[in-house]
């Protein structure tokens, strides 16, 4: 396999491959032993047929699945050779088929150099989750309001009972459990965000703007999505997509960023994940239990 690489600018490389006859021509060999096993050819058993008849009946074919099988092959062993790191899958361009030799070439971005200085011992602090009694009155208030106005509720064990409690002292014990729960959970994001801000402050790396805007064009789709579900004009939606783009560019590299740089720290501390588990969510797991807390207190567990 002979290899170039061309850096197009600071993340973008292009790949040139020419993947030798020797090679093309023992792929394309197993090819037809695969071929030849299922293919059906007039006068001959399954298998049976002599190679030169299954050629003139399915050269295309063998070519085709030629290609499908060595272009991946060979873009990964590229891959390892020049040690690069893509960030997507690549775009394969100019794929050539001819006097038995493929050439073909591999458009990638790759990841960004990201330089950290500072990702353990972050200063948090996390809000109370405790809900006090003026925090369940005020809820309390909501359920009487939300009533309607032209009906005098009154908050009680009658009223309790219609939403399914025996009386409104349990009500409220479990109204205090909920609101603990969310508040809780919002805290928690809260310090994420803590977090998160200072990732950005503390680190340095450029933002590859191809998966920007590919992020963008998803997020931008998503929201025409809705807005035709929610039945408005085409006129209208268009008139909108140039302002979507706009307020989304910005939130999007924060979103990309924020990844790369929790991908680095995974490299760094060599963060395994598994299962269902997620990359962004192990990497943050670990910064706030390496996090110094300013109230000295473990972070609550996740609920």
């Amino acid at each position: 396999m002979k290899l170039t690489v061309n850096k197009v600018d600071a993340l973008k490389r292009k790949l040139h491959f020419e993947i030798p006859k020797e090679r093309v021509s023992e792929k394309m060999n197993q090819v037809y032993n695969e071929i030849s096993k299922v293919a059906k050819v007039k006068g001959f058993r399954p298998g049976k047929a002599p190679r030169q008849v299954v050629e003139a009946d399915h050269g295309a074919l063998a070519r085709e699945e030629t290609l499908k099988k060595l272009i991946p092959e060979v873009y990964e062993e590229g891959l390892k050779q020049e040690d690069i790191s893509p960030l997507e899958m690549p775009d394969i361009k100019d794929v050539e088929f001819k006097d038995g030799k493929i050439k073909f070439t591999a458009e990638v971005t790759i990841k960004p150099d990201v330089k950290i200085s500072e990702y353990k011992g972050i200063k948090v602090q996390r809000k109370s989750s405790q809900v006090t009694e003026e925090d369940i009155n005020k809820t309390l208030d909501y359920f009487k309001t939300s009533q309607g106005k032209d009906v005098k509720t009154e908050i009680d064990d009658e009223f309790a009972r219609g939403l399914g409690y025996p009386s409104l002292e349990e009500f409220k014990k479990s109204l205090k459990t909920q609101m603990e729960i969310d508040k809780d959970r919002q805290n928690r994001v809260d310090v994420e965000n803590q977090i998160v801000e200072a990732l950005l402050k503390n680190s340095k790396l450029t933002v590859p703007q191809s998966l920007v805007k590919k992020q963008l064009d998803r997020r931008v789709q998503d929201a025409i999505s809705r807005m035709k579900q929610q039945g408005l004009p085409e006129e209208e939606i268009s008139k909108k997509v140039k302002e979507l783009e706009k307020e989304l560019k910005e939130p999007v590299e924060k979103d990309i960023k924020v990844y790369l740089v929790l991908d680095k720290i995974a490299e760094l501390e060599k963060v395994q994940i598994g299962g269902k588990e997620s990359l962004p969510a192990k990497v943050m797991e670990f910064l706030m239990k390496k996090a110094e807390w300013k109230d000295a207190k473990e972070p609550a567990t996740s609920k």
